[in-house]
C-alpha cells in the first residue's frame, strides 16, 4: 500500500520548507511498504551546521501550519544530521558528509520515489 495523501502533502511541504532554504539533493521516498512506522522519509543535505539547522526549523514551522509537531527530533546538537519524526513522515536534515558516508538512498533503492519539484524555481 503506498504512502497515505497525508503523507505525501507532509512530505512534500517539508521538501519545499528545504528547498526554500537551500537545501541540497532533496529526496522522498515511499517507505510504506517496507516500514511499519512511517510512509515517507525526506533527506536534505546542506554544507554545514548552520543551514542544517535553519532547515530544520524551517521545516518545523511549515509543517506546524499543516497542523503536524515532530513526536521524536535528534541529533540537534551536533548539527550534522538531524532526524524528525512526525510519525507520518521522518525528515533527514544532514551534513554533506553525512549523506554522502550513510547513503540512505542506497540504503532504500527499492523504495519508489515521491516525484518533487522545487516551486520556487522557474518553469
Amino acid at each position: 500500500m503506498p504512502a497515505s495523501p497525508r503523507a505525501v502533502e507532509l512530505a512534500t511541504a517539508a521538501a519545499q520548507a528545504a528547498a526554500d532554504k537551500l537545501g541540497q539533493e532533496i529526496l522522498l521516498l515511499d517507505v510504506s511498504e517496507q516500514l511499519v512506522i512511517t510512509d515517507v522519509f525526506v533527506l536534505a543535505s546542506a554544507p554545514n551546521d548552520r543551514q542544517v539547522m535553519a532547515i530544520v526549523d524551517e521545516i518545523e514551522d511549515r509543517l506546524r501550519e499543516l497542523g503536524a509537531k515532530p513526536v521524536r527530533r535528534e541529533g540537534e546538537k551536533e548539527g550534522r544530521w538531524v532526524l524528525l519524526d512526525f510519525a507520518e513522515i521522518i525528515v533527514h536534515v544532514q551534513h554533506q558528509e553525512e549523506r554522502v558516508y550513510y547513503a540512505l538512498e542506497r540504503l532504500w533503492k527499492d523504495c519508489p520515489v515521491i516525484p518533487f519539484v522545487d516551486a520556487s524555481l522557474p518553469s
